[in-house]
């Protein structure tokens, strides 16, 4: 997805609010934690909203990898792709990983697993995510690896927040995730190695009308598969509850 494209999903949404301004500075020293530091509330129940790259998100077919810089390496495994052969291994949640699984059609559940740890909950595949703003936690080395969260006041996602109630100051909420099991960049196999990198910047959109927003910008760096960074946007909406929360298991067909 084009960088003028994604400009567009969120200058778009910034419309709906009637606000955009530049992202401001931040405050000095570190904080004592992750909860406390919280320049706005991110958990919550959420859900897709698919209006952007529709047609992958919602039916991602064999062999269709449009969008995705790939190399050559990478487009040769993605065309041999086998749903059958995951099914076998048990790798049907490969493509529910960390780089893929913010991308589904679906609903998310974010809360504070401690002072120092955001728990993100997917209804689609079961995943958990751990958004860990303490170091030297965990280990990684499964699907979604081990993302490391920080509060950031300037810089990162599309170079500009959204205000209109949204973060004080500008803020984001960045997240950064390595130490992966290669895994997929789509549920139809488009892969990814042990050497990628995911960074995620989290912003927060409160429109007029008490709506709320979070726009995920994402960036992919992956030597072995991808010839350049691959960069994409999602948004999410706020729910006032659980209703339409259906957990279901992984599954590649």
């Amino acid at each position: 997805m084009k960088r003028s494209a994604l400009i567009g999903v969120v200058v778009l949404l910034a419309t709906l609010s009637g606000h955009a301004q530049g992202r401001g500075g931040g405050r000095g020293g570190p904080p004592p934690t992750g909860r406390v530091a919280a320049p706005f509330d991110v958990t919550g129940y959420w859900v897709s909203v698919v209006s952007e790259d529709w047609r992958w998100r919602m039916f991602p077919n064999k062999g269709d990898y449009g969008g995705i810089p790939l190399n050559a390496e990478g487009r040769k495994i993605a065309d041999a792709w086998d749903p059958a052969k995951d099914e076998a291994a048990g790798d049907q949640c490969k493509g529910y990983s960390a780089p893929s699984v913010m991308s589904f059609p679906g609903r998310f559940h974010i809360t504070w697993q401690d002072d120092q740890t955001l728990k993100v909950e997917t209804d689609a595949g079961r995943q958990t995510r751990l958004f860990r703003f303490a170091a030297g936690q965990a280990a990684g080395g499964d699907l979604q690896g081990l993302s490391d969260a920080e509060w950031e006041s300037q810089g990162g996602g599309l170079g500009f927040a959204i205000a209109g109630g949204g973060a004080r100051g500008g803020a984001s909420l960045k997240v950064t995730t390595k130490n992966l099991r290669p895994g997929y960049l789509r549920r139809n196999g488009v892969p990814y190695s042990a050497n990628a990198k995911l960074t995620e910047y989290y912003d927060l959109i409160k429109e007029a009308n008490g709506d709320t927003y979070l726009v995920l910008t994402s960036t992919i760096e992956d030597p072995m598969y991808l010839t350049q960074p691959w960069i994409t946007a999602v948004h999410f909406k706020k729910q006032a509850d659980a209703v339409g929360w259906n957990p279901a298991p992984c599954a590649v067909r």
